[in-house]
């Protein structure tokens, strides 16, 4: 499966980075039993955030869902880490959280999340499909656009 995997994100354009180190307290999984939990990744290329501001007044639907994309591309290279390279060692991404930073009359979030989603699915299939939530808040960390954390069933 992880030749798939990688064939997907081949096909899509997508390099997964190095994951990133916790930037504060924290530590960017843990594993219990056959459960991976990712912490919440911020919408990170090229070692900067790449989407900044409140969705609705200072970034758009289109912008905020490539926030997004970006996160679940974080997600993926968190949970490589996490499972020693391998990423055919998911069995399901379970849930995933999107905490939109969003003015406040803006109620499209669960459309931004749909940049997360989608990708997940196009990378991993059916394995990539989720339950999920989508958040309005009144602002991120690093004035982040967009966070997302993941809850994956994993290969133990």
């Amino acid at each position: 499966m992880t030749e798939a995997i990688d064939g997907r994100l081949k096909e899509l354009g997508i390099t997964l980075p190095v994951a990133a180190a916790p930037a504060a307290n924290y530590v960017p999984y843990t594993i219990s039993g056959n459960t991976l939990y990712l912490s919440g990744q911020l919408p990170i290329e090229g070692g900067k955030v790449a989407v900044t501001g409140l969705v609705g007044r200072d970034v758009d639907v289109p912008a905020a869902q490539r926030a997004a994309e970006l996160c679940a591309i974080n997600i993926l290279a968190q949970a490589k880490a996490a499972l020693g390279g391998d990423l055919g060692r998911i069995r399901r991404v379970l849930k995933l959280n999107g905490f939109i930073a969003s003015a406040p009359d803006f109620t499209e979030q669960h459309i931004v999340m749909n940049g997360a989603s989608n990708l997940l699915a196009n990378v991993l299939g059916d394995a990539g499909k989720h339950a999920r939530a989508a958040v309005g808040m009144a602002a991120l960390p690093l004035n982040a656009a967009v966070e997302v954390d993941a809850i994956i069933e994993i290969d133990a």
